[in-house]
């Protein structure tokens, strides 16, 4: 141990304080909190297996964030980059067969809100916290190089300076300039910042929320679809095939969701959106976890469902929710 860290507390107490903060950072790098959970457990072994070598304890932070960015790009090399469903197939037909799932590790997964609850933005970012962890921020990062993802995160997320980014990632000043350069071009060209510039309504999108979980647990397609934009978007990972538009989307649900389930929901939230957590049943059989969905909103209107299905009971628990409602 070193003499200037002897009289500190232990390494637990030390670092819990950093345990969300870094899994949600390996979280933007890897789109998967799965994954994420796995870098943050080897970023710990390692943080503690070399634990004499901090030489300070106000270097800890930074000493955290340079073993957890290396575990989670080393951790990139052997992974498939993460996406949506709509980055990889067109629009599915309503009427066509539902095509078999994609259980490799290609898509991005949720994050639970309570992984960023309370936390505010350095003012040397770029993103607020909550449209940092969007499934359209997520898509769009994953289109980077890994050095430059991890480069854009740390200044524009989280707000390091650039000597500081060189330091994690044990590269110049320049390099990491012009990888930040390249990485903002490549992001710009990907991710549409619309939400941006949307007044957000409170009211409205809880009138509109309660709506939803009214039609949904009704099945009433049409009360439902009245409440998204025209042109909306389903997505429902792991399958492959999404709906766009109104007509699309209620045909899909009439046809396939509706027809033979009854739902029933929670409310909670995930990736800085509404979300609802959806137990379904056949009839005479008990509810059990059918899907996390997520929904965003445009000026009152949602514009996006991500439905991600629950194939077994590891999402709900992922998000602290009982396996019946």
């Amino acid at each position: 141990m070193s003499p200037h860290l002897d009289a500190q507390p232990d390494f637990g107490s030390l670092t819990e304080g950093y345990h969300r903060e870094l899994l949600v950072h390996c979280y933007r790098i890897l789109g998967s909190l799965e994954d994420a959970e796995d870098a943050l457990q080897e970023t710990l072994i390692k943080a503690w297996q070399q634990f004499d070598t901090l030489r300070s304890q106000a270097a800890l932070r930074a000493w955290l964030y340079k073993i957890a960015t290396n575990l989670s790009l080393n951790m990139l090399a052997s992974r498939r980059v993460r996406a949506m469903p709509t980055a990889i197939t067109q629009p599915a037909d309503p009427h066509a067969p539902l095509q078999t799932p994609i259980l490799e590790s290609v898509w991005l997964e949720p994050l639970p809100d309570e992984y960023i609850a309370g936390v505010i933005a350095s003012p040397e970012a770029r993103y607020e916290t909550k449209e940092s962890v969007t499934l359209a921020f997520l898509a769009a990062l994953q289109r980077l190089p890994a050095r430059q993802r991890a480069v854009l995160i740390l200044r524009d997320v989280l707000g390091w300076n650039i000597e500081e980014i060189g330091g994690i990632l044990d590269q110049s000043a320049p390099a990491v300039n012009s990888a930040l350069q390249r990485a903002r071009a490549t992001l710009k060209k990907h991710y549409d910042r619309w939400e941006q510039q949307v007044v957000h309504d409170d009211e409205r999108e809880a009138s509109v929320l309660a709506r939803f979980v009214q039609a949904w647990e009704t099945s009433d397609s049409a009360s439902l679809v009245a409440l998204l934009r025209e042109d909306a978007i389903l997505t429902m990972p792991p399958l492959p095939g999404w709906y766009r538009g109104r007509d699309s989307i209620r045909e899909f649900l009439e046809l396939r969701l509706f027809a033979d389930k009854q739902y029933r929901v929670i409310l909670t939230r995930a990736n800085g959106c509404h979300a609802l957590a959806s137990y379904q049943r056949e009839a005479g059989a008990p509810y059990r976890p059918g899907a996390i969905l997520l929904l965003t909103f445009e000026q009152g209107q949602i514009v996006q469902l991500d439905d991600f299905l629950a194939l077994d009971d590891q999402l709900f628990l992922r998000f602290n929710l009982p396996l019946s409602p």
